[in-house]
């Protein structure tokens, strides 16, 4: 199974849930609380995942490791560039 239908599946079987949840919610004998909470789980999940994204994405960056030899390489090629570019007769 790929990780695409993995995931459809899992996204179908939490929307069946979900409706499920939302058709009883609405039965008398359901608490209010019950159905005023069912209708903004998708939201409430979506903000979660949102706020899960950007705080590893922040993380991600707090910890991002310098690569100095990989910068020294980058800065002797671009040199090299440069001279063989100045050596064909285009001024830089």
């Amino acid at each position: 199974m790929s990780k695409a239908s993995t995931f459809f599946t899992a996204l179908a079987l939490f929307f069946i849930m979900w409706a499920f949840l939302l058709y009883f919610s609405m039965a008398a004998s359901s608490p209010q609380w019950f159905a005023d909470l069912v209708p903004v789980v998708p939201l409430w999940l979506l903000v979660t995942f949102g706020s899960y994204s950007l705080g590893n994405l922040g993380w991600a960056l707090v910890t991002f490791r310098d690569c100095v030899d990989a910068h020294r390489e980058l800065v002797a090629e671009i040199q090299f560039a440069k001279d063989d570019l100045r050596k064909n007769g285009l001024q830089l």
